[in-house]
């Protein structure tokens, strides 16, 4: 027998979370929930979450476009949580969901009485999911940390020394963000399989300094792993300043030649055989080893065709490579347009804008096209009705300046 589910849904249809997090890590958890169909609850304060202004140009204040990108398939509630009304009704909130996500700092949290101790005790069943900093256990809990701070303490900036003329960097995405808000989307998946089996929720921490130091870490311990080291640390190809797009004839192409056959293809197509028995070449130990040789040898030979002849010439000879992309490029890639990556929506108050699809599919049913990203406290009286919540307490809520909607909010602030 199986459920009586609509034939296009995602694996999380008819599962509800409360979303207490802002800016990048916490709205990419609670992007990929809501992309495999829950129902997500957005919490903001009078201010709104601090994307919607720290996101760049939008056509309305508040309503930037890194905003929409992170916030699409979310309902939005505007609680003044300064008032003891508010938490109230945060809390019933909380009893109505599965899983709570948040990424403020536990003392704050607990403040609010939406630490895992507290409402667990509450609502046994809740998967109370917390994004830090830094975790319980060490001296910098509690500190606060945006990516870049991650980035920097983690040992990740220290990875672009080698090919940034010996000066640490950021890089130019918000890998932490990014990468913490998918552990913790994964946890949270681990975290339902439980609850199937033992009936329970779960308090989960995720530390974002602990995560990206196991990833640094594992990427580039390299021979240090042994005691005593065996070398120096670090993955010599990806720190090298050879490791990037290569310039050729006409543009840039992108290539990788790691395994023999491909490397002895990659000698093929740039007229040079005679490199598959040369010693520093011919193995993949040997290339290692004379990474900056390899490196050197690739860049020049690929300046004396065009993009497209070496694409055409590596296709041919199972050589990894793709064109290069700008960020502008990629909205007309035809390899995302034909499965469909990006395409054009119209938001209710901003207009036509780019919508970005989910990437993964499940065989079992894959969620509609989510709704555009939510104007602050758009839907926060529907929220409270569908909890529970009677009209006269919802306007006595409105009344109290508790429950903020759209209009109230921008009398405000």
């Amino acid at each position: 027998m199986t459920d009586a589910l609509p034939t296009q849904t995602g694996p999380l249809h008819g599962l509800r979370v409360l979303d207490l997090s802002s800016v990048v890590v916490g709205p990419v958890c609670t992007g990929v929930l809501a992309e495999q169909g829950a129902e997500v609850i957005k919490v903001e304060g009078p201010e709104g979450d601090l994307l919607r202004k720290l996101g760049g140009k939008g056509r309305h204040p508040g309503m930037s476009g890194k905003f929409l990108n992170f916030n699409r398939g979310r309902r939005s509630i505007c609680l003044n949580l300064r008032l003891p009304a508010a938490r109230a009704a945060l809390t019933r909130l909380a009893g109505s969901v599965d899983i709570l996500v948040s990424n403020i700092r536990p003392e704050a949290l607990k403040r609010l009485g939406m630490d895992a101790a507290t409402l667990r005790a509450q609502f046994p069943r809740l998967i109370h999911c917390s994004i830090v900093g830094f975790g319980s256990g060490g001296p910098y809990a509690g500190k606060p940390a945006y990516d870049t701070v991650v980035q920097g303490v983690s040992g990740l900036a220290s990875c672009f020394v080698p090919s940034n003329n010996g000066q640490p960097r950021y890089a130019p995405a918000l890998i932490c963000d990014h990468v913490s808000g998918l552990i913790a989307a994964q946890m949270i998946g681990f975290a339902l399989y439980r609850r199937e089996r033992t009936g329970r929720g779960e308090a989960i921490e995720v530390p974002m300094f602990e995560n990206m130091a196991a990833f640094v870490l594992r990427e580039h311990l390299g021979a240090m792993s042994f005691t005593p080291p065996l070398g120096e640390f670090g993955d010599t190809r990806v720190m090298s300043p050879e490791a990037k797009p290569q310039a050729t004839a006409d543009g840039y192409v992108c290539l990788s030649a790691n395994t023999d056959a491909q490397a002895h293809g990659f000698f093929e197509a740039i007229g040079r055989p005679e490199l598959k028995t040369d010693p520093r070449f011919a193995t993949v130990a040997a290339r290692v080893a004379h990474t900056k040789e390899y490196f050197a040898l690739r860049a020049e030979a690929l300046k004396e065709k065009t993009t497209a002849e070496w694409l055409a010439l590596f296709e041919k000879l199972d050589v990894p490579a793709m064109p290069y992309n700008t960020v502008e490029t990629l909205l007309t890639d035809p390899h995302l347009t034909a499965v469909g990556l990006v395409r054009r929506e119209r938001h209710p108050s901003e207009g036509e804008t780019w919508a970005i699809n989910p990437a993964n599919r499940f065989s079992g049913g894959t969620e509609p096209p989510r709704a555009p990203a939510p104007r602050l406290g758009e839907h926060g009286p529907a929220l409270l009705a569908q909890a529970g919540f009677s009209p006269a307490e919802i306007d006595e809520l409105q009344r109290e300046n508790a429950l903020l909607t759209e209009k109230e909010e921008e009398t405000t602030r």
